[in-house]
């Protein structure tokens, strides 16, 4: 199955992507869907055709949006400025804010205050059952499936942080979809190939296979910690070819496009837009 959000003239509603059909799946959020753990009886449903409506964020506000940094060797390799970061055998996470997450097609905001807004392209698993102390043997039990994704990342507010969490938290900055893949279309998550683009050029290209921390050990490693739950978003590392592994390094610009393409899982452009600094208190 591969479940979206969608909307039509406002109206937010779940449904299931087949071809280039969605079954509509009514106002029951896709993260209630999967916390059911059922699959939905699709006899009778109302389809609409995917070109007349707006694909969203599948978990428009994941209860958490987590990310693993340096887990391809190769961008660990170009990420000179984060060399203290990494080590050997130690999984280094951070969050993304709530506000970060956004829809596959959406546009993606250059802050008012940088102009280092880098790119990374990823594979992003989301959670479908809540777990604790889960081992690596049994991780994908609570996946409910993958979907691509892009963090974005403000290069010089990274930098800034120890944690990171500043750098990678900007609203817009974790786009993802076009829809949660479950995993019995997908056979196995180690051998996906990814690749990223920007205004056409291949600047990323990788595969699952070459993480250092498999999914399985990430997802035992956070639950050693905390509860993961339904809906709960992880983005999994990204491979070489990230602007800041350039020399000199290559920033997106307002007007650039960034491409996510992921085998058996979909893709997804974004275009970047310069934001507007406006002072707003209330909605």
């Amino acid at each position: 199955m591969r479940w979206v959000t969608w909307t039509a003239d406002g109206d937010v509603r779940a449904g299931l992507l087949e071809g280039e059909e969605i079954v509509d799946l009514g106002h029951r959020p896709v993260v209630d869907w999967l916390a059911a753990g059922a699959a939905p009886d699709t006899m009778g449903r109302a389809r609409v055709p995917l070109g007349d409506v707006k694909l969203l964020a599948p978990v428009p506000e994941p209860g958490k949006i987590l990310g693993i940094g340096l887990n391809y060797a190769a961008h660990a390799a170009e990420s000179t400025s984060f060399a203290s970061l990494a080590g050997e055998g130690v999984q280094k996470w951070f969050n993304k804010q709530v506000t970060a997450a956004n829809g596959p097609d959406d546009p993606v905001i250059l802050p008012a205050v940088s102009d280092q807004l880098d790119y990374e392209a990823e594979l992003v698993v989301v959670i479908g059952r809540e777990g604790r102390h889960v081992p690596a043997e049994r991780a994908l039990e609570i996946v409910a499936g993958v979907a691509c994704g892009s963090d974005y990342s403000v290069r010089d507010w990274q930098k800034a942080s120890p944690t990171m969490i500043m750098g990678k938290g900007f609203d817009t900055h974790a786009p993802f979809g076009p829809a949660i893949v479950t995993l019995d279309e997908m056979g196995s998550l180690d051998a996906l190939a990814l690749r990223g683009y920007v205004n056409g050029e291949l600047r990323q290209e990788g595969h699952t296979g070459q993480m250092i921390h498999a999914i399985p050990d990430q997802i035992a490693h956070l639950t050693a910690a905390f509860t993961l739950r339904p809906g709960d978003v992880i983005f999994t590392g990204t491979p070489a070819g990230v602007g800041a592994g350039f020399d000199p390094p290559k920033y997106l610009a307002p007007g650039d496009r960034f491409r996510v393409e992921i085998d058996g899982v979909g893709a997804m452009e974004n275009e970047i837009v310069a934001e507007t600094r406006r002072t707003r208190i209330g909605p």
